[in-house]
């Protein structure tokens, strides 16, 4: 089962490099972030056509997350559990996380995230960035529990080393790279999710985003900023990781490329 997450960028804007992506790679699952539209302009029927089920948890111009499934779906859950505590707005209002059973033969659990962003420092935005990341860590904890296979796959909006960015000091400054982001991400990682990038021994350097700004992407100035972290179950049937690098090379691109995983059927 090959498994892709990508931060599309606004998914009706780039809808034909999304569909040119979609029928180069075949995923079978494609978790889609930021797509920028509520429920009823999500472009459901081009992508059926292409064999997909589609579950959308969608926004009027900002955030919104997409599960698009070969196989059926089913307990579909839409945003986190737990009320929001950081003061700032409600998670109705954001849209930002989708899962859902993928229903093949040797079912998989799939969590969709678009985690806030959380600039600029010092505001509520930060604080929102943090708080939900401390409701994606109880979640993740339930879902361990469970003992099943599943990974909680997309756009993190945090940078955990020096080495998931090509030029570290530009993002000093940045919430993606705070000291409080990055431990979040490892409190993530340390209740025994497995990274898939570190799986299959992608080496520094392997970025998922550039800028659009200041010739990011001719002058490689990129960061590793989307993740597949699996459960130990799904880890036992990891078979490989691709970053489709050349998808930021397409007409009309995103800032960000697909991260496709592959798991053993």
């Amino acid at each position: 089962m090959r498994i892709a997450t990508w931060n599309v960028n606004s998914v009706n804007a780039r809808l034909p490099t999304v569909l040119a992506w979609l029928e180069a790679a075949k995923p079978d699952v494609a978790c889609l972030q930021e797509i920028k539209c509520v429920d009823e302009k999500f472009p459901r029927e081009p992508l059926e056509s292409l064999g997909y089920n589609v579950e959308v948890h969608g926004q009027k111009s900002y955030n919104g997350v997409a599960l698009l499934s070969k196989h059926p779906l089913s307990d579909v859950r839409r945003g986190l559990p737990g009320a929001d505590s950081s003061g700032y707005e409600a998670e109705a209002e954001q849209s930002r996380y989708i899962e859902a059973v993928i229903e093949a033969p040797r079912p998989v659990r799939v969590g969709c995230i678009y985690l806030p962003n959380g600039n600029p420092l010092g505001t509520e935005k930060f604080a929102y960035k943090l708080a939900w990341f401390e409701r994606l860590y109880a979640h993740a904890r339930d879902l361990l529990a469970l003992e099943e296979p599943f990974t909680l796959c997309g756009d993190f909006n945090v940078i955990p080393t020096p080495d998931d960015a090509r030029n570290p000091s530009a993002w000093v400054g940045d919430a993606l790279f705070q000291p409080e982001s990055q431990a979040a991400f490892r409190a993530l990682r340390h209740l025994g999710l497995l990274d898939a990038g570190e799986l299959g021994g992608q080496p520094p350097g392997t970025y998922t985003f550039w800028d659009y700004q200041a010739g990011a992407w001719q002058r490689d100035h990129g960061i590793r900023i989307d993740f597949h972290l699996l459960s130990p179950q799904a880890a036992d049937r990891f078979q490989s990781i691709e970053t489709h690098r050349d998808a930021r090379d397409m007409d009309k691109p995103s800032d960000h490329v697909p991260v496709v995983v592959e798991l053993e059927d």
